[in-house]
This record gives structure tokens, sequence and C-alpha cells, in this order.
């Protein structure tokens, strides 16, 4: 493919995704294909002639976009928000065009010093502790994962690595062994998933202590936890909170976890995937109480703040104590830069060597926005939220079961747990809306998330127009079934009465029959 032959396919390109964006709204949001639908439908050799893009572009839209699930459907309230505009977009295809592979500053040096910079506009914009920033003199900053997960992870292991140095050097008859073997860590049940298999892949066993009435964890159950441990001779090595709990959105208690891991050494790190977006809003400040004490913490820019996936921000109060960790030097890895400026070498800060150029399509979006723009977008989401809250407290048939938090509500049909796992289902039958479920407390409950790319008012009364219709139905069908069941058991109550007698009559009869026979001579 030549220069000219990649404008025309670009072009066509660029026109098939702004035609699918405009008239997401028309599509189903879950597709209706079954499990091996492509496989089917596709070669099984890679062709061995040269295919023509338009081709490819046809067979995109005939094979391709039927099995898409429509993330960016206004429909879509599965999971959270996944992030994405024009300009994110923009920005992802002019890093794929440079290619970059920034694993030291040499290798692009634009791929490291834009992060850099961006990294401080953003902590700037959520309010964070001035300890993150890179401007500010020390060792801390910010970095661009790919996902929370790595970023949990490389928390995980940070913090095994320490631990065991400083162990080592408090209790020499130890072996590195013996230390490694002893490690512990925290979180709530409420967290991600991706916390508990940072702590398989870390080798650091993590107890999920169980939340309170308000699923959030408090120093308390840390306290109580730790102390358990130390009892047992284990050695507890990080705490991972959340701002912003997957099932329920719920606000870990950050000031009084961070006093627990300083009396004990204790990593803390906080995972704000989701709720780290809030930290922008001075209705929300409360959420920055503590952060100031937390040793790592991260945020997904792919979800609340415009920007596609894969793009994370970690921030760590010394970064120092990650390198120390990570730090694996190779001939072919030097440059004269390596160690005479004080700019990052960002390969000892995560898990690959190499590193995608996300910087760019987050500066796109900030300055196309610009903080004004972005805090405007977050405010959407409380409010749309907010419009869909008010239905579900109209309905008496339903509740909430737990606060709204941001842009999501977590509602359940009053009653047996099943009747929420049936409307689920029906709903998610038809594939006009895509909710998932969660539960707590012995309660399962629907989560609806405000997402899309570009969510209305009418949205929220569509959703609930489609969630009400289902929910008229299948009350009614249990109503049906209620009725049938009471009618057959007055039936069989009845059929029963009415063999009582008949029994009892043939008792007498035959009784009165016994009694001639024994009568007669």
């Amino acid at each position: 493919m030549d220069a000219q032959s990649f404008k025309e396919f670009g072009k066509a390109a660029l026109d098939f995704i702004a035609d699918y964006m405009e008239n997401i709204r028309d599509r189903d949001v879950l597709p209706s294909v079954k499990p091996g639908y492509l496989i089917d439908l596709l070669p099984k050799e890679m062709p061995e002639k040269p295919e023509q893009w338009q081709e490819v572009l046809q067979d995109i839209n005939k094979y391709i976009k039927p099995g898409i699930t429509n993330w960016q459907s206004p429909n879509f309230h599965a999971f959270y928000i996944s992030g994405c505009s024009y300009p994110s977009m923009v920005g992802e295809m002019l890093s794929a065009a440079f290619s970059v592979i920034g694993f030291h500053w040499l290798c692009s040096p634009a791929c490291t010093e834009l992060e850099m910079v961006v990294m401080d506009w953003l902590a700037k914009f959520l309010k964070l502790p001035a300890q993150f920033l890179h401007s500010t003199e020390g060792p801390g900053g910010g970095i661009m994962q790919g996902s929370a997960s790595e970023s949990v992870l490389v928390a995980v292991m940070a913090a095994r690595e320490q631990t065991v140095l400083r162990v080592k050097a408090e209790q020499p008859a130890l072996s590195e062994g013996e230390i490694r073997a002893r490690l512990v860590g925290y979180s709530s049940d409420q967290s991600n998933s991706c916390i508990e298999k940072a702590g398989v892949l870390g080798t650091v066993p993590l107890r999920l202590l169980a939340a309170d009435e308000n699923q959030i964890m408090r120093g308390a159950h840390l306290a109580k936890a730790v102390k358990e441990d130390l009892a047992n001779g284990l050695i507890p090595t990080i705490c991972i909170a959340t701002i912003g709990t997957t099932g329920t959105c719920a606000y870990d208690d950050i000031e009084t976890l961070a006093s627990v891991c300083e009396e004990h050494n204790i990593w803390l790190h906080v995972d704000a995937a989701y709720a780290g977006a809030a930290l922008a809003l001075d209705d929300h400040a409360q959420l920055r109480r503590g952060l100031e004490r937390v040793d790592s913490l991260n945020y997904n820019l792919h979800k609340s703040m415009l920007v596609n996936f894969d793009c994370t921000a970690m921030w760590m109060r010394d970064s120092n104590r990650v390198v120390d960790s990570f730090n694996v030097d190779r001939i072919y890895l030097q440059s004269k830069y390596n160690g005479q400026t004080d700019i990052p070498e960002f390969r000892h800060w995560q898990i690959p060597l190499g590193r995608r150029f996300r910087a760019l399509k987050v500066w796109l979006v900030f300055r196309i926005f610009g903080a004004e723009g972005l805090r405007e977008h977050l405010h959407k989401q409380l409010r749309l939220a907010k419009r869909f809250e008010q239905h579900v407290l109209a309905d008496a048939r339903v509740e909430l079961v737990a606060k709204r938090s941001l842009g999501l509500v977590c509602f359940r049909v009053k009653g047996d747990n099943q009747l929420t796992a049936d409307l689920l289902q029906r709903i998610t039958d038809r594939k006009k809306l895509y909710m998932v479920q969660a539960s707590f407390g012995g309660k399962d409950f629907i989560r609806f998330a405000v997402c899309g790319m570009d969510p209305k008012e009418e949205d929220m009364d569509f959703a609930w127009h489609e969630i009400e219709g289902q929910l008229n139905k299948l009350l009614s069908e249990e109503k049906g079934k209620k009725i049938e069941a009471i009618t057959v058991n007055a039936h069989d109550t009845q059929q029963k009465d009415n063999e009582d007698g008949i029994s009892q009559q043939l008792s007498s009869g035959l009784h009165i029959s016994l009694g001639a026979d024994e009568r007669a001579p």
C-alpha cells in the first residue's frame, strides 16, 4: 500500500467511524450472534494474494460490526464508562503513525517529556498533593500505565521487594525465603477482581476484609486483621484501598487506613480507577482527605476523562522505591543521558520494557476540551444519574440498595432475589439495554452506570421506559402464576374434601351392610 492508497483507505475508514458513532443509538447495544459465529464465517488460512482495502472495509461492516458490543452506545450501562472522544481517536492514530517504543528518553524524547507534562496537568486538575508532581522537588511523579490492573500489580510487587529489604535488615536471622513466605496484604471484599489477581501474580496473599454496612473498609477493620497476622508471625506488606468500588462506587476511609499503615510500615495504594475523576470537583473534596499519606494511587483516564482504552494514570510518592525494585539495565539500554538529568526512565516504573506514546492522545483531549469542558463532562454524568435515580424513586416496586454515587445507580426489585435476576435477564435478552448484576448483604441488585460517548437526558428516560415495561410484564406474569397456584391448590383441596366425603360415606355404608349381615341367621 502506497501513500495515496493509504490516504484513500484512511479517509474511507474515518467516514466509516463517523457514521458508526453518529448512528450508534439506532443499533442494539448487544450483538445478535452466537459463540463461534466469526470462526465459522472466516477462512481457515490467511489469503495467499493481497486483497483490496475496499473489500476489507466491506468485510468489517459485514462480519465484524455485527459482533461488536456497542460500548459507546448511550444504552450501554454495564460495568463503568469506557471513555472515548474524537480527539482521543485522532491522538491514537498519530501515536500509531509514530510507532514509538519509548523504553528510554532517547528512543523519543517527546514521548517521555510530554507524559511528564500531562501527568502534572492531570494531577493539578484533580488537586492531588504536590508530592505527586514531577515539577515538585522530590522523588514523586506520575506515569501512564496500561490499566489499573498493571498499576496495582506494580504497587504489590514494589511493596513486596521493599518489605523484604526492610525485614532482612531488621531481622538478619531470617532467610529471604522465610520472609517472602510470611508476607500478607489487605483489601476490601468490595475491591475489584484485579486486586485479588495482583496478589496471586505478585505472590503476596491478600486478605479481603469484610466491608461495613455502607460497603466501606475502615482503619478498624485493617487494624484487627494486622493484629491477628502479627500474632501468627506474618508480615503485613500492602493495603489496597478503593475510591469507587466496583459494586456500588463506595469510598474506603483513606485517613484511618493511612494511620494503621503508617504505624506498621505498610504500603498504602489507592485504586481510584473510576471515581478518581471526582477529585476534580469541589463538591467531592472530601475524597481528597488522606491522599497526602498514601504511597501510590491510580486513576483510569479511559473511564471518565474522554480518553479511549488503554490509559491509566499512576502516581507515586517515592518513585525510587519502585525503581530500586525493578531496575534491570543492559548495555543496549544505555545512552550518554542516563542518570545525567532529572528526566525519569519510565521503563523502571512499569512491568514491560516498551511503552506506547499514550500521552499524545491525552494531550489532544486536554487541549481540545480544556479543564472547563472536562469538568462539565463529569457534571453531566452526575446529572444524568440523578435523573435516572428519580425514575427509580418514583416506582414503589423497586428500591435503591446504595446511595447514588457519581454516575452509578444501584437498584433492585423488592422481594426475592430471583425477581431482580429475572428482570435483568429479560432486559438483556432484548438487547436494547446492557446492565450487569451485583450482590451485597444477601441482596442481588442491578448496576446502572451512565456510559456512552454522548448520553443525553432522553437516553435515561428511554432506559427507564425499557426497564419499566419489562418489570410490568414480569410482575404481571408472577401475579398470574400466584393466582394459578392458588386456583390449583383450591381445586386440589376441594377434590381432596370431596374424596374424603365419599370415603366417609362408603365407610358408613359398609358398616351398615356388615351389621345387617351379622344379624342374619
